[in-house]
This record gives structure tokens, C-alpha cells and sequence, in this order.
């Protein structure tokens, strides 16, 4: 007879909440299960809850506990207990690493931001095409200087967690990346803010200091993204179930789905569905307390 296999499932507050004993146990039993034991990684904050796998595959736990824990601000990752330190790192920029949509920025010197937003909007939802939708906006920035593009720079936030989650990861042993259909303008300086090893982006075009309205072929999109973490799982060497990629948008889920853990970060209802995994109230360090860290490891 096969031995049962045995899952973790890490619950993480949203932020400003709280999470106790009671929350946790009510969740379990609302989702039908007893667990086999806890260990806090945060007090207050992230516990992980080891669950035994008989009767239940991986999807079934995975929506009872997230039915169970729906209406509260409370993140739940449910995944095979083995395997949870990831050694590569694959994330989007705009609005999972940063606080900002960095196009809808640029549209904000041209009087054009509302407009871009929503054709931005309607590309994260999977409404209309990445790569068209790209070209569309960028053709309404024609004639923005490269020293305006600087002065941008200054607005970009970062989300919290970024920096704990990548630095990290790194001091673990992990490859790094930000990959991000957005502009290489803003991912560099980003990527080194942050401590991401490398950055893949799309290239603007310019001419006289100034951008033409067009993209440099090829767009880096949904397709490429996938491709982009292939590609350094293979560099590394690394088996999937080694690899963790964090987006928010539709054009992320190839990539979302080609991890060994997908994460859904404050995503659009589509790209969170189909996701392995989703953050919706925590910050970025809900992904380190999936994967077992204490908060003491947390690397600033």
C-alpha cells in the first residue's frame, strides 16, 4: 500500500490582520480536514498546517481551503510538503514588484493616462491581445524625452516584501530574475534596486532622445515570459518543481503555469483561478513563508 502523500498548507494575514489558533482551526474544519500538526514561522502572522493527502488530491485541497478562508483577509498556499525551497525566482515587474503600471506613467506626461490605463486594464484582464495592446499604448508616447522617462523613475514604489523576498532567496542559493513586458528603462534600475540578479524587458525606440511611439522587435510577452523561465530552469539545471514565478496579469499565466509554484499577486480574477497559488491580502513575503522560512531568516 502507498504511503499517503502528505501536504503543507501555509496560511499568511493579509496586511494589518491578524492570525490565531482559532482562525486557523476553523478554516480546517470548514474545508474538511484535520491537520497533522502546526509550526508557526510568524507568530501572529504565517503557520504552516501539514495535511495528509488521502482522499484528496492537490486542486481539491487547494479549493477547499480557499473556500474556507474567503471571507477573511487571511492567504492560503497549499502545496506537497517536499520541495518548498525554490531555487529560481521568475517574477513580473509592474504591479507585483513594483506599485506602479509603468506605461500608464509615461501616459501621464502626455495628458493621456486614463485612456492608457484602461487599454492597460483590458490587456491584464486577457480582454484584448499583450502584444497589440503594447504596441497601441506606446504609439501615444511618441515624443517623450528620455529626461522625462528619469524624472519617472523617482515614483516608483516598491511593494512590500520585494526586497526580503528576492535578497532572501539569493542568500539561499537562488537565481533571481525580473521579467516584465514593460520597458528596460525601468526594470534595470528597478532589478538593481531590488537585488534581482538579471532583467528581461521589452526595448523602446528611440530617436533624438526621444521615443517614436514604436517597440523594438520582438515583444516580449506572454509567450516570451514562459520561455524566459525554460530557459534559466534549464541554465540552472533545475527540475520544475524547483522553479516559483509571481505575476498579476493574464499575460503571466504561461509562466504562472510553467513554475513548479505559480503565484498569483493581487491579480486579476482570471489569472488568480488559475493559479497555483494566490496572494490577495499579504505582501510579497507571503512567498518566502511558503516556502518555509521563518520571519528570523528574512534577509532585509
Amino acid at each position: 500500500m502507498s504511503k499517503p502523500i502528505d501536504y503543507v498548507a501555509t496560511f499568511v494575514a493579509g496586511r494589518g490582520a491578524g492570525l490565531n489558533e482559532r482562525a486557523v482551526s476553523s478554516a480546517l474544519f470548514d474545508a474538511g480536514l484535520i491537520d497533522a500538526g502546526r509550526d508557526w514561522l510568524a507568530p501572529d502572522l504565517a503557520v504552516d498546517a501539514l495535511l495528509s493527502g488521502a482522499g484528496h488530491d492537490l486542486a481539491d485541497l487547494r479549493a477547499r481551503l480557499q473556500a474556507a478562508v474567503s471571507d477573511d483577509p487571511i492567504d492560503v498556499i497549499v502545496q506537497p510538503s517536499t520541495g518548498r525551497r525554490k531555487q529560481l525566482l521568475v517574477a513580473d515587474m509592474d504591479s507585483t514588484m513594483i506599485g506602479q503600471e509603468c506605461v500608464d506613467e509615461l501616459a501621464d506626461l502626455v495628458g493621456l493616462r486614463e485612456h492608457v490605463a484602461a487599454i492597460t486594464e483590458r490587456a491584464m484582464r486577457g480582454e484584448v491581445d499583450f502584444e497589440s495592446a503594447l504596441k497601441e499604448r506606446v504609439a501615444l508616447l511618441a515624443g517623450v524625452t528620455l529626461a522625462q522617462i528619469e524624472t519617472l523613475l523617482a515614483r516608483i514604489t516598491l511593494t512590500p516584501g520585494a526586497r526580503q523576498l528576492v535578497q532572501t532567496m539569493r542568500a539561499h542559493g537562488a537565481h533571481t530574475a525580473l521579467v516584465s513586458g514593460g520597458f528596460t528603462q525601468f526594470t534595470e534600475p528597478v532589478a538593481a534596486r531590488i537585488g534581482f540578479h538579471e532583467t528581461r524587458a521589452n526595448l523602446l525606440q528611440f530617436a533624438d532622445g526621444a521615443l517614436t511611439g514604436a517597440v523594438v522587435a520582438p515583444v516580449l510577452g506572454r509567450e516570451a515570459k514562459r520561455a524566459v523561465l525554460v530557459e534559466l530552469r534549464e541554465a540552472c539545471a533545475l527540475p520544475r518543481d524547483a522553479t516559483l514565478a509571481i505575476g498579476d496579469g493574464a499575460n503571466d499565466l504561461d509562466m504562472l503555469r510553467e513554475a513548479g509554484l505559480g503565484v498569483a499577486f493581487h491579480a486579476k480574477p482570471t489569472v488568480a483561478q488559475a493559479a497555483d497559488a494566490r496572494i490577495a491580502h499579504g505582501d510579497l513575503t507571503a512567498a518566502l513563508y511558503a516556502q518555509g522560512f521563518r520571519r528570523e531568516e528574512f534577509v532585509e
